[in-house]
């Protein structure tokens, strides 16, 4: 049987090494879910209920694996629908590949059904953009799409009239367009940065006094290099959220994360370190960072165009992080002033003090810093978890620790929520055999919470952990500690979602009790296939920073003034949480 154009299309993403692709049928995309069909056997296609969960899925699946990550959606809507997912890969810099359907080639443009001119709606979000011509331009474009995904870490696009998909591979070709001219060989960049530009890192390194070291997701294939050098330097390693698992919390250099779900004892680093090296990270609250002039700076960096982009650092170090940090290692010089990293150390571990008595009080209603910890506790060290944005990301980011072997990731720079499930599906698809778990909030999960149904329809034996507070947490206490506002506009209508879990055809628990916790959790991890835990707990118990300025203390009080609904027991839970901080 003649290929068709939609063939090579499937046949050349083959040739890139994709096994599965995430997507929603419909008749933009007939041509290319027929290819699909007839090589079920070597590419997998994971059909999902929504299509900016496919691409979720297609960047989680990038972000887990370090491979290239695949969705696709029909024309118009399906197309538009993908949006914010390619926005979470292009913001973190994931390679995935956005293949979607377009009106028949001789009406695009004339008002028909669907008619949406997707690669103009993707201008932004992609690298490589483009729309197919011809039968014979599929495998000279699919093959650059691939290959500038993954090359330059980002989103490609290609844009497929729905009735091109299904003409013959050996149609119309022009004279210049030579028959195999292109190639699937991808030349992965090994790039190291100059010796000089070393002996320049070295030397601001070991001439600073009070060394800290901030890692990102660049880092994460680094951790015995980072906590190699952390030990030359007597340096403590700050972690971004996506560095979470660049080196295990329980390192004793590690000082957890930075930000305002980071700990104290990481934004003192920052605050007092006179030398920052920085691995692999674009950070992006540069309040968090050292003011400038405060500390000299080495950055290492894969991108280039990144160097000095949110610190002013006087050496720029272009390479991959785990190979750039073991060249520059025999030029550190071990420290013998150790004061800055034991001083680090002393307030970690008042600080794991602290976090271990917020996450084993027995109060009612239960407080969430129990469901992280006790979940933290029972995760298996090939544990892969994906969390969501919002409140839940303070209590992953303090209560659930990263071990050695365990995978942790959330959307990043764009923090989008629903991300948690989609991301977890795609852990699973990847790793089979691995324990996979979305630790999510009940704002984020219900966004996208029909992908219970993927999970049980291809038996994925993800667990979802929810924590339910009924309310939009982050924004609510945005609006009162940040804007001085009573809350509104975040109270979310009560959901039984372990109900919903058992309509899916998954199982579902209720934890209401801190007595019942770390059991039923233990009971939930052991049972076969997709579970859903709703955790229920305080919905007035608030994700502060580490440290409350003067100004968010004032904006606080005065939302109370100011007619905040529940003031109340919102005052009554912050007291008692700082009485306990201080006795």
């Amino acid at each position: 049987m003649a290929l068709t154009a939609a063939d090579v299309l499937i046949e050349t993403i083959q040739d890139w090494g994709v096994e599965v692709v995430f997507g929603l049928p419909g008749d933009g995309i007939n041509g290319i879910m027929e290819a699909l069909r007839k090589r079920r056997d070597q590419v997998r296609f994971i059909q999902v209920r929504h299509e900016e969960a496919a691409a979720l899925m297609a960047c989680g699946y990038a972000k887990f694996t370090g491979r290239l990550g695949v969705c696709l959606a029909t024309s118009g809507p399906g197309g538009i629908h993908l949006l914010n997912g390619l926005y979470d890969a292009a913001l973190d810099g994931q390679p995935v590949l956005a293949i979607t359907g377009m009106a028949f080639h001789d009406l695009i443009g004339t008002f028909t059904q669907q008619d949406v001119a997707l690669d103009r709606l993707y201008t932004d979000v992609a690298k490589f953009n483009q729309r197919i011509m011809g039968p014979a331009h599929v495998e000279n474009i699919t093959n650059l799409a691939c290959r500038t995904a993954l090359a330059y870490r980002g989103v490609a696009h290609i844009t497929f009239p729905v009735d091109l998909q299904e003409m013959d591979a050996g149609a119309y070709r022009s004279k210049r367009n030579v028959k195999h001219h292109t190639s699937d060989v991808y030349a992965r960049s090994a790039r190291l940065p100059a010796e000089t530009e070393l002996a320049s890192a070295a030397e601001v390194l070991n001439a600073g006094k009070k060394v800290a070291i901030l890692a990102g997701r660049g880092a994460l294939r680094a951790t015995d290099e980072l906590e190699q050098a952390a030990d030359r330097l007597a340096a403590p390693i700050v972690k971004a959220l996506l560095g979470k698992a660049a080196v295990p919390d329980d390192s004793p250099f590690t000082t957890g994360s930075i930000g305002l779900l980071g700990t104290k004892p990481s934004q003192d680093a920052l605050e007092e370190c006179d030398t920052l090296l920085m691995a692999g990270t674009s950070f992006p609250y540069i309040e968090f960072l050292p003011k400038p002039g405060q500390a000299r700076g080495v950055q290492i960096e894969l991108d280039p165009m990144r160097i000095g982009l949110r610190y002013p650092v006087q050496v720029g170090l272009v390479g991959d992080c785990a190979r750039t940090l073991q060249a520059l290692l025999p030029l550190l010089t071990r420290k013998t002033e150790r004061g800055f990293l034991e001083s680090a150390q002393e307030r970690m571990k008042g600080w794991l003090e602290l976090m271990e008595e917020r996450a084993t009080r027995t109060d009612s209603p239960m407080k969430p810093q129990v469901l992280a910890h006790e979940l933290g506790r029972r995760l298996r060290t090939d544990a892969i978890v994906a969390c969501d944005s919002g409140t839940i990301a303070t209590w992953w980011a303090r209560h659930i620790p990263a071990q050695r072997g365990q995978m942790h990731s959330l959307s990043g720079n764009l923090a989008t929520m629903a991300a948690g499930l989609p991301y977890a599906i795609a852990a699973q698809v990847a790793y089979p055999d691995r324990q996979v778990v979305a630790f999510v909030g009940d704002g984020g999960f219900s966004m996208l919470m029909a992908e219970i149904a993927t999970c049980v329809k291809y038996q994925l034996p993800v667990k979802v952990v929810i924590v339910k507070n009924n309310t939009l947490g982050q924004i609510k206490w945005e609006q009162i500690v940040f804007l001085g506002n009573p809350e509104y506009g975040c109270e979310l209508q009560p959901m039984d979602f372990a109900l919903f879990a058992r309509a899916c055809g998954a199982t579902g628990f209720t934890i209401d009790n801190p007595a019942d916790c770390g059991r039923m959790l233990e009971e939930a991890l052991a049972t076969p296939g997709p579970v859903v835990v709703q955790g229920v707990v305080d919905p007035f118990e608030p994700p502060l920073p580490a440290k409350v300025t003067l100004d968010q203390a004032a904006k606080f009080a005065k939302s109370l003034l100011r007619g905040e609904p529940n003031s109340q027991k919102i005052a009554l839970t912050v007291l008692g949480d700082r009485i306990r901080e201080l006795v």
